[in-house]
């Protein structure tokens, strides 16, 4: 017996594999964990929280029949031969057949076969990390493609040929490579290069580069393969930043490419753990140099590579960018404004800016924590000696600081002054609210008052008066 050590998974979920495995048994099959929760237990993950396992030996219909003594399942996934448990994140299939019949995620002809081999069904997956098999009930693996060698050697193989007749899997080699310190086999890095993306809908590539930003820990590993298999050129916003020179001066790593990819580990060192936020963030770090291909330049003057305007320049390549991925409006409104301010902490420290500068960069950009996310990463997307730049970090101590201080650390500046308020001084609703609300606002932006008392008192002195 080959034990797995089975504490990462909560009590609760192991006793409903362990019942799923027992009820599959007794019918005279046999159930296997298989898939990622095999592979990360074996790298040692402190929580594991779902569970894949594959059913050999027993057909559709007398499986539905077996767990629906002791479970609920999503009938959903029936005709593809995967049943989905209620209360437990368990998902439960069939050895399938897959065959390419068309272009495409959808081409795809699907054909559950109880009866297959454990080598036959394991054919059809991605990498050999993702193809072992573990019994929970007698304790042995089945390994048919090496995965337990190749994850101890830290190399990310494909299975079988059968891994070009689904694109989607070089991205999820991009992701798995940041997230579990792989290094691709030459062989699967020449077999991506001869597969193209074909009509992959933008919310699965999205859905991998979600899990790159969020969960890599060496993201420029994965931006590495992106490169290395030629599928870069599918994204040429980031394919223009390699080769794209910058000052020695101050990027002795290289090109924006390198840069970049310093820049993008250091944000992964800084994560938070809240998924939305760092996503956010990370798409603005990534994004943050589109601009500087459009703007760079040698100053005939001084002999330096300048990107003067790059940061502006940057909002209209992250926003194509970001709509060949995915159409969610929050992520389209967010996170192009943190690519258009993230010079602003050092210009704004170095101007000695005021309390309204920062109330206003506090409005474009949403949270000034983010800002100061990016720029920090920026900051050390540089080799020690150059991290931090000509202002050491004091540039993001300072604004740091300041948000706190004016309470817009975490949030915009909301307005103080609300129609309610002009409706109890006696005021009929009208158009005219808004031109009056509006002046309140940039005044309290300008800092003219802090609280409730303080605006019906400005508005009164400076509004109201014209108003009668």
């Amino acid at each position: 017996m080959d034990a797995l050590d089975f504490s990462a998974i909560k009590p609760d979920l192991l006793e409903a594999v362990r019942t799923v495995a027992g009820l599959v048994k007794e019918a005279g099959g046999r159930a296997l964990m298989v898939g990622g929760a095999v592979r990360d237990l074996l790298l040692g993950a402190k929580s594991v929280k779902d569970v894949d396992i594959e059913v050999f030996g027993i057909d559709p219909e007398r499986l539905q029949k077996i767990l629906g003594e002791k479970f609920a399942f999503d009938p959903c996934g029936v005709s593809f031969g995967v049943l989905k448990l209620h209360h437990f994140d368990i998902d439960v299939s069939l050895p399938r057949r897959e065959s390419k019949r068309g272009i495409g995620h959808k081409g795809f002809l699907i054909d559950s076969d109880p009866n297959l081999s454990v080598p036959e069904a394991a054919s059809r997956r991605d990498f050999t990390v993702n193809a072992m098999y573990y019994d929970p009930l007698a304790g042995v693996f089945e390994d048919p493609y090496g995965g337990r060698a190749d994850l101890a050697s830290h190399t990310l193989r494909h299975v079988s040929p059968k891994f070009v007749e689904d694109p989607l899997r070089v991205l999820r080699g991009m992701q798995f490579i940041a997230r579990f310190d792989l290094h691709p086999a030459p062989e699967t890095i020449e077999l991506c290069r001869t597969i193209t993306m074909e009509d992959l809908p933008p919310e699965r590539l999205f859905e991998e580069w979600a899990k790159l930003l969020t969960k890599g820990n060496q993201i420029a590993r994965g931006l590495d393969f992106l490169r290395a298999t030629g599928w870069v050129r599918y994204f040429p916003e980031l394919q223009r930043l390699i080769g794209c020179k910058q000052d020695p001066k101050w990027h002795p790593e290289g090109d924006v490419w390198n840069h970049t990819c310093l820049c993008l580990d250091a944000f992964a060192r800084r994560r938070t753990g809240d998924a939305d936020e760092d996503l956010i963030v990370g798409l603005a770090v990534l994004c943050h140099d589109f601009g500087k291909p459009a703007t760079t330049a040698l100053d005939p003057r001084s002999g330096h590579i300048r990107s003067l305007g790059h940061d502006e320049a940057g909002v209209a390549p992250t926003l194509s960018f970001l709509r060949r991925l995915t159409n969610e409006e929050r992520i389209l409104r967010e996170v192009p404004p943190l690519v258009q301010c993230h010079m602003q902490p050092f210009s704004l420290w170095r101007a000695h800016a005021g309390d309204a500068a920062i109330r206003r960069l506090a409005m474009k950009v949403v949270r000034i924590d983010r800002l100061l996310r990016v720029a920090r990463a920026d900051d050390e997307g540089r080799p020690p000696e150059k991290a931090g730049g000509t202002s050491c970090g004091e540039d993001l101590k300072w604004l740091g600081a300041a948000a706190e201080r004016l309470r817009i650390a975490a949030s915009a500046p909301k307005p103080i002054l609300m129609g309610r308020d002009l409706i109890a001084l006696g005021y009929k609703p009208s158009p005219q609210f808004g031109v009056w609300l509006d002046a309140c606002f940039e005044a309290q932006l300008d800092g003219a008052f802090s609280d409730h008392d303080g605006a019906l008192a400005w508005f009164k002195e400076k509004i109201q008066p014209r108003a009668l």
